[in-house]
């Protein structure tokens, strides 16, 4: 809009409660709705007195939130008002639902900090739903399934499980999760032999969750999860080869988790060789966000 003139000047206008006048008393406080307020000066003031505008420091003169006549009033005198004009180059505190989005500039967020890392959980975020502005927790749009570390081990020394109760096989990790609510998938592939004199053999696996001291059997149990069931035509057989093993387990912690494979042979006197040749074995942890 175009001003013939001194374009207006804006600030936070208030007009003072009323005032009673005292017999004798030149000196009064000022307040809006029963607060106390302090002019930026006696020149940001407008007091009329028994229907007269008054002269700043001359007519009266403010010191915080006390004005001052320039004699003491009498009764019979009113103070018509008082109407502060405020900082003249301070909008003061727009009033509720006042600031629209046209009012706003487009880099109201300039980021200029910028993250160095992911974002925490209870992170926020500002999103349009529907043309309402609304926040958000980063935990809630955050994608899920996403490959949040991954720990790897190659072990080469070989490993002969001849016991009918679960022994180690060697291959073994360990894996903090970030988060309780991930997942940890478990990969493995490694090399194999054996050497048998019966015509059906059979050797089963365990994979044992570890945290803090206590194990956990998690898959693996009689001949149900077996690496190798093997049925051989006649005895006397050898043979060597590889395999993959995996699973997907849910630790529920935050503190460090050990993954290890153990095996056993169904009879005495059977025996299988983990972890031969040059290849060897490899085990893989993945944590997989929720």
């Amino acid at each position: 809009m175009a001003y013939i003139g001194t374009k207006p000047t804006v600030g936070n206008f208030q007009i003072c409660d009323a005032i009673s006048v005292v017999n004798g008393q030149a000196a009064y406080t000022m307040q809006v709705g029963s607060v106390n307020v302090i002019p930026q000066s006696a020149n940001h003031m407008i007091v009329s007195l028994n229907g007269t505008i008054q002269k700043p420091n001359s007519s009266f003169t403010v010191s915080g939130s006390t004005i001052t006549f320039a004699s003491n009033l009498a009764t019979g005198d009113v103070i018509d008002f008082i109407q502060i004009l405020g900082d003249v180059l301070d909008l003061g505190v727009p009033s509720d639902a006042t600031v629209t989005a046209a009012k706003l500039n487009n880099d109201i967020i300039s980021g200029t900090t910028a993250l160095t890392s992911e974002p925490a959980d209870t992170d926020e975020f500002l999103v349009s739903d529907a043309g309402t502005l609304k926040r958000i927790d980063y935990s809630l749009i955050k994608g899920s399934g996403k490959i949040l570390q991954v720990v790897t081990q190659r072990i080469s020394s070989a490993v002969t499980v001849s016991s009918q109760s679960d022994v180690t096989t060697g291959i073994t990790k360990a894996i903090t999760p970030t988060a309780s609510n991930s997942s940890i998938l478990v990969l493995i592939t490694g090399t194999f032999s054996m050497s048998v004199s019966r015509a059906t053999t059979f050797c089963g696996v365990n994979l044992i969750r570890t945290v803090g001291g206590s194990d956990t059997s998690i898959v693996g149990d009689s001949n149900n999860d077996n690496i190798a069931n093997n049925v051989f035509g006649a005895s006397n057989m050898q043979m060597q080869g590889t395999y993959a093993y995996s699973h997907k387990d849910s630790p529920g912690t935050t503190n460090e988790v050990t993954y290890t494979l153990k095996s056993r042979i169904e009879t005495s006197g059977e025996a299988i060789v983990f972890n031969r040749g040059s290849m060897g074995s490899f085990i893989t942890l993945m944590e997989i966000g929720a």
